[in-house]
């Protein structure tokens, strides 16, 4: 489909469709059953993100490429880092911005637009949490070498092509068609690192019921 039309498909999914059942998801209020599985997930791959990065970020300027509501960005603001979170959907932004503790707030600027904006600068360390899940090889790889261009680091997830997955996506079943939603896109970690400039390797995987990922890092 390319990067231009699926980012717009993100955008328009976000803040037309999902903001509300995100901003639930995101938060301590109650969810479903297969919900809070994906909440979990989310919780746990974040950590494992987290755990990619030095412990003190004192000085060290942070990309949170497609922060969401802003947890990751909260963390990273703890460990003393300046953070620079961008998300395409404002109203995420808008949540992630009423969310951010007041001590912290000096430390991190949220912004909405394209996380591959050349205008936000470089960095010495760029999470992308489960925000290129939605693009095809070629558009992945291409925004890949576009961010490690202006970081050393780049810990991202993807969807793991699994049997399961790769059947789902290609008979276009991933989401309800009445939910509007991006489709995400399965990837082999050693097909990617064959494409993309730099080392890449697999950290970990994140299996909690309804979610799963693939943690990887993109060095330069």
């Amino acid at each position: 489909m390319g990067y231009e039309p699926t980012l717009q498909r993100v955008e328009s999914y976000f803040d037309a469709t999902a903001t509300q059942v995100w901003e639930q998801l995101t938060s301590d209020a109650p969810v479903s059953r297969i919900r809070a599985t994906v909440r979990a997930g989310r919780e746990r791959m974040r950590a494992t993100m987290l755990g990619r990065l030095p412990e003190d970020l004192t000085g060290a300027r942070v990309l949170d490429a497609g922060c969401g509501t802003g947890a990751m960005a909260q963390e990273l603001a703890r460990r003393g880092a300046d953070v620079v979170g961008v998300d395409i959907s404002p109203r995420l932004i808008a949540i992630a911005r009423r969310r951010m503790p007041e001590d912290l707030g000096e430390h991190v600027r949220f912004t909405a637009g394209d996380m591959l904006s050349v205008d936000l600068g470089a960095f010495d360390h760029i999470v992308a949490m489960d925000s290129l899940i939605y693009y095809g090889a070629r558009d992945l790889t291409a925004a890949l070498d576009a961010l490690a261009a202006r970081s050393h680091q780049v810990v991202f997830t993807v969807a793991p092509r699994t049997p399961l997955l790769l059947a789902m996506w290609q008979a276009g079943k991933l989401f309800p068609k009445a939910d509007r939603s991006p489709v995400m896109v399965p990837h082999s970690a050693r097909a990617m690192g064959r494409r993309v400039r730099g080392d890449l390797q697999k950290v970990a995987r994140v299996n909690s019921g309804f979610y799963i990922a693939d943690c990887l890092e993109l060095r330069a």
